[in-house]
């Protein structure tokens, strides 16, 4: 287990990401994703408010109700730290006060809860004053509706102004931070966000730790990519540099017995400031490789390969 931040919240160092929940998965195997994680030992689940409002037929908060649904069938409530997100929703863009105030209570609602654990702004509202929405995020802490509070997707100059806020206000203060960051997209988190996440102590939970899909192998040539679900993500990593990474992966999966995937969540898991990398399983049998990546170790030599083939990749 591993601490976040400077709160006590003491975590599995694997974040199952929830995306797939009424989008790729249906409840029931939704239910089946989240009965292995937690029989497993898996104990952090990561969604938003927004999750999937972009397909075609949701209208935003479908992963949300699946996880609402799945706590309240199988009272796990007590078991597990919930992560959700604001800004994102249609009906709750932005992060105006009253906006953050009424999207908190639909995703208690969707969640079948009353409190969420940690509470992501999502992407930054720079049309609001910081201080307005720090001070809305504060009353939802005050108020007991939300224990935690996180950043995602923040430039490293708001991230210090909203800890300069905090400090002046006596506002609570975030302890984790969610950035785009994998084995194909190392920045700009390396350069100029980790130096902040030790800084002011935040927790990292990088989302896309598997490039959606592309650090699994699953992708070898254009073929595999097209016509895929996330096939508009993918071809960004989909060059001559991020299949040398897969390659590098794959030579170490093969030494160690283990799947492509579990060698580079174990990479992202190993970094500085990380705590615990954000995964998502479409199903149940996707889980295995996730998990198995909690115990294994890489080598110096191992993370040494990694890292210089990774560094030869300008994805972004």
């Amino acid at each position: 287990m591993t601490r976040i931040g400077h709160s006590d919240l003491d975590v599995f160092p694997l974040n199952l990401g929830g995306n797939t929940f009424g989008w790729t998965s249906d409840q029931d195997t939704s239910f089946a994703v989240l009965d292995a994680f937690v029989v497993a030992g898996g104990d952090f689940i990561d969604t938003s408010d927004s999750y999937m409002a972009s397909i075609p037929g949701n209208s935003g908060g479908e992963s949300e109700t699946v996880l609402g649904q799945w706590l309240a069938a199988r009272g796990r409530r007590d078991d597990v730290v919930l992560a959700t997100k604001v800004s994102r929703h249609p009906d709750f863009l932005g992060l105006a006060p009253d906006n953050i105030a009424r999207a908190a209570e639909a995703s208690l609602q969707r969640l079948q809860t009353d409190h969420i654990d940690l509470y992501y702004a999502h992407y930054d509202d720079p049309s609001v004053p910081l201080e307005e929405t720090l001070g809305a995020f504060d009353s939802l802490v005050r108020d007991g509706k939300v224990r935690y509070l996180g950043i995602s997707n923040y430039s490293p100059e708001r991230i210090s102004e909203w800890l300069s806020i905090c400090e002046a206000n006596n506002f609570a203060k975030p302890i984790a931070l969610q950035p785009h960051y994998s084995l194909v997209v190392r920045e700009p988190f390396e350069s100029t966000l980790r130096p902040l996440a030790e800084k002011f102590d935040l927790g990292v939970m990088p989302y896309w730790a598997l490039a959606s899909g592309f650090l699994t192998g699953k992708y070898r040539t254009q073929a595999d990519v097209d016509g895929a679900a996330r096939s508009r993500i993918v071809d960004g990593y989909f060059t001559t540099e991020g299949l040398a990474v897969v390659d590098e992966l794959a030579i170490i999966a093969v030494t160690r017995g283990m799947e492509i995937a579990t060698v580079a969540l174990a990479w992202t898991r190993q970094q500085s400031t990380v705590v615990a990398p954000i995964a998502s399983a479409r199903v149940h049998g996707q889980l295995d490789a996730l998990i198995a990546s909690v115990d294994l170790e890489l080598s110096d030599a191992e993370l040494h390969r990694l890292d210089t083939v990774s560094a030869l990749v300008t994805t972004n």
